[in-house]
Order: structure tokens, then C-alpha cells, then sequence
């Protein structure tokens, strides 16, 4: 189980945009888009949010789920693989409210859903009828890590990409569930009034601290002043 973050230096993964939180463009970069579709293209199924696909059907979510149709070279990869074009997705909400876009389904992927175990009956009728499956449900509003990987790895997901943000990367590194952390640094400081801005996780304070170990760090100078970053690959440290 993976997931990557682009930082600023002073770590802000985004800003308060008025329609909640989104990558300013002051840190995204072609390069780190880049990145994040290879990743996606890697997976056998991506993590999500019940509040990204609520951000889809107001038309404010920043992009549709990756392999995006640009990048017609990775689908070509995973066809090359064996592999459908697009990652299956697993959706995770504490409710059962979100639409889930007919695009999913007529992209080839397995839908599944972790919902709370009061999650309304008729919205849970109205996402198999979309062609979602329940894959697990779970007690009062927060699923865990341990549950995400274990379920995910039963239904036979090797490599999981969790392209949801902080508060399910809280979930996944609060009890071991993360193996590798990618994060991309551009060297520039944004700033940010306090509570408009997130960091890689937000959520209560870690009861043990999460150790990672770095296992490779690039150095991409760009192509003009301000596009200087860090590529690291961090992975989790076991026992």
C-alpha cells in the first residue's frame, strides 16, 4: 500500500481555495503529475474518498481518477502487462452520500465500497445498482488501516494506491497499514493562514510515531528559477 504527496517547502500539501482544499498551482508541476499517473499505472486498485466524488458531481474535484486519457503510453503499458487500462477503485466514506460517476464502470473497473454499518439501505441499493460492490462496513465513521489491507489483499490487490487525501493517509500510517510513502518537495515556501492549509496527514496525534526510511532521493533541477524539487520514495520501517 502506497500514496504520494506534492509539498511545498514549509509542507503544505494545499490550500483553502474556497471550495475546500486544492494543490496550489504555485507547488503542482507537470513533472509531479507526472509521477502521480506512473504510480496510478503501477496499481491493481486505487483508494478514494466519498468527498472526492462529491467534489466530482459539484465540478469542483482538481481531476478525474488516474490513468488519466492523456497518457496514453501507460495504458499502453498495462495492456503490455496483462492489466485493464484503468486500476479497479475502492471507495472509502463515512457515509454512504456520494454519486459514483457512470465513467468508472464504463472504464472497466471493479467498484468497491467501505461504508459505515448504518450506511442508509437505499443509498447502498442505488451504488450496487451503479455497479458498485460492498467490500466491507465497518463501526461508527472511521474505517482502519488493518481493515483496508487486509480486505483489499483477500480480493486478490497486490499493490494499492491511495490517491485520497490526509485523512485516510492519517488512517493508513496510524496502525502500520503504509508500506511506502512518495513525496515530491518543491523548493518554495507558500505560507498560509492557520486551519486553511493541510500537511500529509491530518487527524489526531500518532500514538507511536511512524518511521520511514529513505530508499531513494532524486534531485530534479527543472527547467527555470522556482521549478527546483525533491523526489523521495520512504519506506515504512517494520518491527
Amino acid at each position: 500500500m502506497y500514496a504520494n504527496f506534492v509539498t511545498s517547502l514549509d509542507g503544505r500539501i494545499s490550500l483553502d481555495a474556497g471550495v475546500g482544499c486544492r494543490v496550489p498551482g504555485t507547488v503542482a508541476n507537470p513533472r509531479d503529475w507526472r509521477l502521480f499517473q506512473e504510480l496510478a499505472a503501477r496499481a491493481d486498485c486505487l483508494i478514494t474518498s466519498g468527498r472526492y466524488l462529491r467534489e466530482l458531481a459539484a465540478g469542483c474535484a482538481q481531476d478525474a481518477l488516474p490513468v488519466g486519457s492523456e497518457f496514453t503510453d501507460l495504458q499502453q503499458w498495462r495492456e503490455d502487462q496483462g492489466l485493464n487500462p484503468h486500476p479497479d477503485v475502492a471507495i472509502v466514506s463515512g457515509s454512504a452520500d456520494f454519486r459514483i460517476p457512470a465513467t468508472l464502470r464504463e472504464q472497466g473497473r471493479r467498484i468497491w465500497l467501505f461504508v459505515p454499518e448504518d450506511a442508509a439501505t437505499d443509498a447502498l441499493r442505488r451504488h450496487q445498482d451503479a455497479g458498485a460492490e460492498v467490500a466491507a462496513q465497518f463501526p461508527g465513521r472511521r474505517v482502519t488501516g488493518r481493515q483496508l489491507r487486509e480486505t483489499l489483499g483477500a480480493l486478490g490487490y497486490a499493490r494499492v494506491y491511495s490517491v485520497a487525501g490526509p485523512q485516510i493517509a492519517h488512517t493508513l500510517v496510524a496502525d502500520g497499514s503504509l508500506d511506502t510513502l512518495f513525496k515530491t518537495v518543491r523548493h518554495r515556501i507558500i505560507g498560509g493562514e492557520p486551519g486553511a492549509f493541510e500537511t500529509i496527514i491530518e487527524g489526531p496525534g500518532l500514538e507511536n510515531p511512524a518511521d520511514f526510511r529513505l530508499r531513494w532521493l532524486y534531485f530534479d533541477p527543472g527547467e527555470g528559477p522556482g521549478d527546483e524539487q525533491q523526489l523521495l520514495r520512504l519506506d515504512r520501517v517494520t518491527g
